[in-house]
């Protein structure tokens, strides 16, 4: 009987269904600790919004209520009203949308050219330049800010004053210097890389120069990256605080009104309730995030494929 039993353990038909149940308990458990893992950090990540969606639309009442966590009890859109009249939401929304949409479409335009030049064209020192645009995407803006705001409040030399113009943002962006342009650079030239030549021959042959076969050909292939450069220019400058606050003096810019909400509810609320002041801070934080996620989410595969294509996944 022993060796009956020893037999039949050992023989081919069981020890494959001994491998093949221990294989789907070893991935079972592993799934079970991956999910585990994945709904941890999905819950650090999108706790703090869900907060502040709970907080925008609850009733001050619902704060004290020790029944009620995240689900408000008594729905409300009061702090959402009272946050479009603090932060005058939509002549802001407007100027931030011009400033922010404006500028990344002169992003695309010098970091696409710059980086298809990179990634094609092999002349003295292009190494070097490259270098540089590395550099510029290393080395933090406060290193340098005071030397550009000096340059822009003496421009030239002279005692013309670009500050408080966007003509200096824009400036800074056409020479390729702009905020986070040096990514956006190497977004493209790593994208262009990655392009077959023979495309660029084939338009050669046909008589195209350089600036066509760049305007015909490469543009037209390069939508994932101009996606990816688009939406990464407009949320940094959707919420740049420290360039707008530095060359666009007195500007009236999404993030700025966020951060001046504060008092401006409170000047709007009778008795000066600072748990409807949070909350009107929370609803204006919802609103300025709106545009983005709404813009997101219809961009979102072309987003991915663009990070893929340009080689700076993870």
């Amino acid at each position: 009987m022993v060796a009956l039993a020893k037999g039949l353990i050992e023989s081919p038909s069981v020890r494959y269904a001994a491998i093949k149940w221990t294989g789907k308990v070893k991935n079972l458990i592993m799934g079970i600790c991956i999910s585990i893992i994945l709904v941890g950090v999905c819950y650090i990540i999108l706790s703090p919004i869900i907060g502040i969606l709970s907080r925008a639309f609850m009733d001050p009442a619902d704060l004290t209520n020790p029944l009620i966590f995240l689900i408000p009890q008594n729905f409300t859109i009061g702090h959402v009203t009272l946050a479009i009249t603090a932060m005058g939401y939509w002549s802001s929304l407007l100027a931030t949308l011009a400033y922010a949409v404006g500028f990344s479409v002169l992003n695309v335009l010098i970091a696409s050219m710059v980086g298809y030049g990179f990634a094609r064209f092999k002349f003295p020192g292009s190494e070097i330049l490259f270098a540089l645009v590395i550099v510029t995407i290393v080395v933090p803006v406060q290193a340098y800010m005071i030397p550009m705001f000096l340059n822009f409040r003496f421009f030239l030399g002279t005692n013309t004053s670009l500050i408080g113009s966007p003509l200096s943002m824009g400036l800074l962006t056409a020479g390729g210097v702009g905020l986070r342009t040096g990514l956006y650079i190497y977004i493209f030239r790593q994208f262009f890389r990655g392009l077959p030549k023979e495309i660029e021959e084939a338009a050669f042959i046909d008589g195209a120069g350089p600036l066509a076969t760049y305007i015909r050909v490469m543009i037209p292939n390069a939508v994932p990256a101009i996606v990816t450069v688009v939406l990464f220019s407009f949320v940094w400058h959707y919420n740049d605080t420290f360039y707008s606050s530095l060359l666009i003096t007195g500007n009236n810019f999404m993030s700025t009104r966020v951060m001046a909400v504060g008092p401006a509810a409170a000047a709007l609320i009778t008795g000066h309730d600072p748990l409807r002041v949070q909350m009107v801070v929370f609803a204006s934080v919802l609103l300025a995030i709106t545009p983005i996620l709404t813009i997101y989410l219809f961009l979102q595969r072309l987003f991915v494929e663009g990070l893929e294509r340009s080689g700076i996944v993870g």
